[in-house]
């Protein structure tokens, strides 16, 4: 499953390790997208248990089949 995970604020792409391999990428309007697939439920449990132990805000959460796929879901 295709993942795009905003945060709110700027990540540096050092912190890439700590999220499973998804491509943290800063964005223009002061938030930070993760973006990559995960192999399963586990592994998103996992990032977004980062997200808390590192005290991050999740703006939304996007999933589609793969990179690029028509369906989309958006949960905010």
């Amino acid at each position: 499953m295709h993942y795009r995970i905003y945060i709110q604020g700027h990540l540096d792409s050092g912190w890439q390790d700590r999220f499973a391999g998804l491509r943290v990428e800063q964005q223009e309007a002061g938030t930070t997208l993760l973006v990559g697939t995960l192999p399963d439920q586990a592994a998103l449990y996992g990032v977004l248990l980062q997200l808390v132990r590192l005290g991050l805000i999740l703006l939304s959460l996007e999933t589609s089949q793969a990179e690029g796929g028509e369906e989309v879901t958006q949960l905010s």
